[in-house]
């Protein structure tokens, strides 16, 4: 089914007259426990793509770590300094994940989500991935329906932007049609987004920590929450481990 520019603009229009709160989700490590290792998984096959291109071992980790501390995401540099094709590249990395054999649908975190108020708040995801990966994530955790919207990074366009650029959030507020930063509700399990969202105006910030399991970022197996104390611009922003504790945090916005 295709939709007609008119039928575009006129959920466009509807948008921009939305004037509830806007709960921003984020998906990988977040929608999903980093117990399930799909960090793992993904770092290998990051790193087997810059071998691919000629790196040796010890360059293609330092690239690796270097591109995704600098611009959030590996394939930022990739596309930057080596003019990969970055759909190529999501071919083979994301989606190359056995994401079906990992995770399964999730009824708590349904739950949740259809707690939500929806007479108050639209719930939207927000992530650094290409879509084909968010939407196959959502479909299998069983929420792909709870989802009203979806912001990602878009591999197809030369000069993607990605968290924790502002650009990135900047679009994501155009593409819902929020003026007012002051109405998002935010989570995701990068401090560094948070804090990005958060020195925007994003007004209900939110960080997720499994504190003590292990994530891959940028190639390296990291403790989640081992580097809390590198973070002293936080105030205001909540931590929580458990989905479920935004029951409290966010506690105007589910059904009473």
């Amino acid at each position: 089914m295709t939709t007609s520019a008119d039928e575009r603009n006129q959920i466009l229009l509807a948008i921009a007259d939305d004037d509830r709160c806007i709960v921003w989700l984020d998906i990988d490590n977040t929608l999903y426990s980093a117990s399930a290792r799909i960090s793992q998984a993904m770092g290998e096959r990051i790193h087997a793509y810059f071998i691919s291109l000629g790196f040796p071992e010890e360059e293609a980790s330092e690239l690796h770590h270097k591109y995704y501390t600098q611009y959030g995401l590996a394939l930022r540099g990739l596309v930057r300094h080596h003019h990969v094709d970055a759909l190529d590249f999501d071919r083979k990395c994301d989606g190359s994940l056995p994401l079906e054999e990992t995770l399964k649908p999730d009824p708590k975190l349904r739950k949740l989500l259809e707690d939500f108020d929806r007479s108050k708040t639209r719930v939207w995801a927000l992530t650094n991935a290409y879509r084909t990966h968010a939407q196959r994530v959502l479909r299998i955790l069983g929420v792909e329906d709870q989802i009203e919207g979806l912001v990602y990074c878009d591999y197809s366009l030369p000069n993607f932007s990605c968290k924790p650029e502002a650009e990135y959030y900047q679009a994501a507020l155009r593409n819902a049609g929020v003026t007012d930063p002051s109405k998002c509700y935010f989570v995701d399990d990068s401090r560094t987004n948070v804090l990005a969202a958060h020195k925007l105006g994003w007004g209900r910030c939110v960080h997720f920590c499994e504190r003590g399991l292990v994530a891959v970022e940028g190639g390296k197996e990291k403790e989640i929450g081992g580097d809390a104390g590198l973070f002293p611009d936080d105030s205001g922003i909540s931590t929580v481990s458990d989905l479920e504790e935004l029951r409290t945090v966010w506690s105007n916005l589910f059904k009473q």
